[in-house]
């Protein structure tokens, strides 16, 4: 047995909170919601919770269901109108849950946000204990966008993220990606057909999406692309990801039971801090930084903080304590970080020796720019 397959089978074994993630490509069809795939999903995840397991649920839908109820209109694609079908989809979707979760003896708990709430802190805290209370009770939250309200700036961009980002605030053991194919495919099955399902991603870090990914699914709005950026910071926070299909009979249970269906995505051996990762995710940078490929080869290759004689440009206006994001030379992403010098000191200091920090400035309070440990490079955007 290959080393992921025994991890596989010890996370699935010793796993207490798992998250899952399914989409609208699974949820509905061209006549809105269906309800024999949200019952045959509630049936799953009831019988795993019988278990012991405690279950989140990130659930696509709204959208699809509202545009169902109001076929007969002419929907274009539009935020407000998006926005508008969400708010009629949504509550016939969360209907449809209480409904199906009830006839198993589950309770069900609605949770909508926007990323506003993950960026704040204090809302943050908050929503992490109305979790860990929910979670206490033995109730499934279900949780989706706040579609209806989040403005273009404040939106996730699609459940993928949503749910990657979920997994640091319920701290779940594992997250699973219910999708409409089997998993993730070595080339595009739609231009390939003898394109073969990988059964184990090792490396997602240095795993290349834009490959094998081709666009967007129809009902959806994310796509296998997201699925494996969503799996990237995963991994990152050191949670293993399954990508199967949600289409499978009893998928869920066969796969807790030792079946080898979908894509088994390999964690980092040792994650980031769940700090780091609020800060590189929840937070939008203030400014941007470049640095030379002496810098940035000390960065990603040797794990250095980033000292200002590697700085060579300084974009925007911010202040001490500030996410920056930081560049090489030619404009390709680095990583973030937080800044121990704000935008003008670093414009009088960057390309200049630590040493002459105290001479530039008055005083050296730090040696460094950005230290290690307020850094996170291979940031999944």
């Amino acid at each position: 047995m290959d080393d992921w397959q025994m991890q596989r089978r010890e996370v699935l074994a010793r796993a207490k909170r798992v998250l899952i993630k399914v989409g609208s490509a699974v949820l509905t069809s061209t006549a809105g919601l269906d309800l024999r795939a949200i019952t045959r999903l509630a049936d799953q995840m009831a019988a795993l919770h019988d278990r012991g397991l405690d279950m989140v649920l990130v659930s696509s839908g709204a959208v699809a269901a509202g545009r169902g109820v109001l076929s007969r209109l002419q929907l274009g694609a539009h935020l407000p109108e998006k926005q508008a079908a969400s708010a009629i989809g949504q509550s016939r979707l969360m209907h449809a849950y209480d409904e199906a979760f009830e006839r198993f003896g589950k309770v069900t708990a609605q949770i909508l946000l926007t990323k506003d709430d993950l960026r704040s802190r204090t809302r943050f805290l908050n929503a992490r204990h109305t979790f860990q209370t929910l979670l206490s009770w033995r109730a499934i939250p279900i949780v989706n966008e706040n579609d209806s309200v989040a403005v273009q700036e404040l939106k996730f961009g699609d459940n993928d993220s949503l749910a990657s980002l979920l997994l640091n605030m319920v701290e779940a053991d594992l997250f699973i990606n219910l999708t409409s194919a089997q998993g993730v495919f070595d080339h595009n099955p739609d231009d390939n057909p003898k394109a073969c399902c990988l059964e184990c991603i090792p490396d997602i870090l240095a795993f290349d999406p834009g490959k094998i990914c081709r666009g967007k699914t129809g009902a959806g709005s994310g796509g296998m692309y997201s699925k494996l950026l969503a799996a990237r910071r995963a991994a990152q926070l050191g949670v293993p990801t399954l990508i199967v299909s949600g289409k499978e009979k009893f998928g869920l249970e066969k796969v807790f039971d030792g079946e080898m269906l979908g894509t088994w995505v390999v964690p980092q051996e040792k994650g980031i801090s769940r700090r780091k990762f609020w800060l590189a995710y929840n937070q939008e940078p203030d400014g941007e930084i470049r640095v030379d490929a002496g810098a940035a080869r000390a960065l990603e290759k040797d794990g250095k903080s980033l000292l200002p004689a590697g700085i060579v440009a300084v974009d925007g206006s911010f202040g001490v304590g500030a996410l920056v994001r930081i560049l090489e030379q030619d404009g390709q992403s680095l990583g973030v970080g937080l800044t121990n010098y704000k935008a003008a000191e670093l414009k009088r200091i960057m390309g200049r020796k630590t040493s002459e920090i105290a001479d530039l400035l008055g005083q050296c309070l730090y040696p460094e720019v950005i230290h290690r440990d307020n850094m996170l490079l291979d940031v999944a955007l």
